[in-house]
């Protein structure tokens, strides 16, 4: 059952944190590139929800396992005519039949699954043939030093961000899961503390 603190205190926090202006610009990136039947690992608050083309998506199908979170996402704004289903589920073993959803869009949800393999596995699952794995993670940033704390920190951020993990390497995770990276940027997030704000984005598809 979940803790006082993860039901009143840490969706306060994990707004703040996944809305900044500099978050959102990243999110902008690749959200829109969506299209046809879009499945969402980690809706969380809907966040995304305002940057889907309702002319290119036909339906957004979300799943999370928070249920203060899934409330939160059913609310959140989004544009008219977009159709939207937020549904209790794990990454790592969703309810969708095979080759179902033409793309999956995983943003800052990495970080905080309990087995990324398997949820990267399971994106490829329910993927169709041509559809695209559509990233957007923070994770272990290249700079030996900016590493070095990364480790030292994350075993008090998991406890205070809900299971988010500072150390978790992004495009290596999706090409270890069977995709080919179609385009990946990098960057470290403006405005964000370096240890949390190396971030990867781009595209895959099942190799």
């Amino acid at each position: 059952m979940p803790s006082l603190y993860e039901r009143f205190v840490l969706p306060g926090l994990l707004k703040c944190a996944c809305s900044s202006p500099p978050m959102m610009k990243q999110r902008a990136k690749v959200v829109p590139r969506a299209a046809g039947k879009v499945l969402e690992l980690g809706i969380g608050m809907g966040l995304n929800l305002a940057y889907y083309d309702p002319g290119k998506v036909d339906s957004v199908f979300g799943v999370d396992p928070a249920p203060e979170l899934r409330a939160i996402a059913m609310a959140a704004p989004r544009p008219q005519g977009l159709k939207v289903e937020v549904a209790d589920g794990v990454a790592e073993d969703m309810p969708f039949a095979d080759q179902a959803f033409d793309t999956v869009v995983c943003t800052f949800t990495l970080c905080s699954v309990h087995r990324p393999a398997a949820a990267l596995a399971e994106a490829r699952r329910v993927l169709k043939p041509g559809g695209r794995l559509l990233f957007c993670e923070h994770g272990l940033a290249p700079d030996p030093d900016v590493a070095k704390w990364q480790r030292r920190i994350e075993p008090i951020w998991k406890r205070m961000a809900g299971g988010c993990h500072l150390t978790r390497p992004v495009a290596a995770a999706i090409g270890e899961a069977g995709f080919r990276l179609d385009w990946l940027e990098t960057l470290y997030v403006p405005n964000t503390p370096r240890i949390a704000g190396w971030n990867e984005w781009g595209a895959a598809l099942a190799a």
